[in-house]
């Protein structure tokens, strides 16, 4: 589905129906087809939807000066919710998705009915993460989409994910080489820049899930952990044989997780 939203055409995936909506928040450098298993598997009597953010996927990135900010990905989901009548949603943000919920929550928090956050962290990068960004940014200018593929895709699986998912890695690739480089680049300069959301953690009054993959060495556990011990009433779950992307390594895990969390706040 798509529709003009600020100023851009924004695409979205969309399944189900119901009171309540569950909106799948991409990680980086990917677009809402990160989701598909989810949307094709989790119970129909939730709206589910999962969007291109800005410059991503079939989103277009409009006339943007400097980095895409997490805060501008925040917006755009006010939005595209105001164009879709939807008051409150529950946002399911993975790793930059994790952010943009961070900044959901300090710019329209009147709208989360509860968040799901899975392979992020609230800490903002340090001084050796942001030049890895600038490293990150310059390397796709340079090389193109598939370089950040090449250098990606080993760090976000489990070491056992290829063999137990064959394909897996291939589609990764597709979905990574499919993005702009100009969006990859800019949402790269964008999360180099973004808050730190660790003093805002106590302030999360809503229903919140945290996911984390065993073997996650982009977001170590030791970071939804931190998350739990600060977000009143949070939970924590841990997605064995999962790296950064439990949702598609162990979709089955993934999607228990998620529904007993949705069934319990209905």
């Amino acid at each position: 589905m798509q529709a003009m939203v600020g100023g851009i055409r924004m695409h979205w995936r969309e399944a189900g129906h119901g009171p309540r909506t569950v909106v799948f928040v991409h990680g980086f450098p990917f677009d809402g087809s990160l989701w598909d298993d989810q949307l094709e598997r989790l119970p129909r009597r939730w709206r589910l939807a999962a969007p291109d953010l800005r410059g991503f996927g079939r989103s277009q990135m409009g006339l943007v000066d400097g980095p895409l900010t997490m805060e501008r990905f925040a917006d755009d989901l006010a939005l595209w919710l105001d164009h879709l009548g939807i008051e409150r949603a529950t946002l399911c943000g993975l790793s930059m998705g994790g952010y943009v919920a961070f900044a959901f929550w300090r710019r329209h928090r009147e709208r989360v009915a509860a968040l799901v956050l899975c392979s992020t962290r609230a800490g903002a990068d340090s001084a050796e993460a942001r030049e890895g960004r600038r490293a990150m940014a310059e390397l796709v200018r340079r090389a193109g989409a598939g370089a950040v593929a090449d250098v990606m895709i080993p760090k976000l699986l489990a070491p056992g994910t290829p063999q137990a998912r064959p394909g897996i890695e291939d589609r990764l690739r597709r979905i990574i080489e499919a993005q702009p480089v100009e969006s990859i680049a800019r949402a790269t300069e964008g999360m180099a820049l973004r808050e730190d959301s660790t003093a805002l953690l106590p302030t999360i009054d809503v229903p919140v899930l945290v996911v984390a993959g065993t073997e996650d060495g982009v977001a170590p556990l030791v970071e939804a952990e931190r998350m739990r011990d600060a977000i009143p009433e949070a939970r924590l779950v841990e997605i064995s044989g999962a790296g950064h992307l439990p949702n598609m390594e162990q979709p089955g895990a993934f999607d228990t997780a998620l529904t007993h969390f949705l069934e319990a706040i209905e």
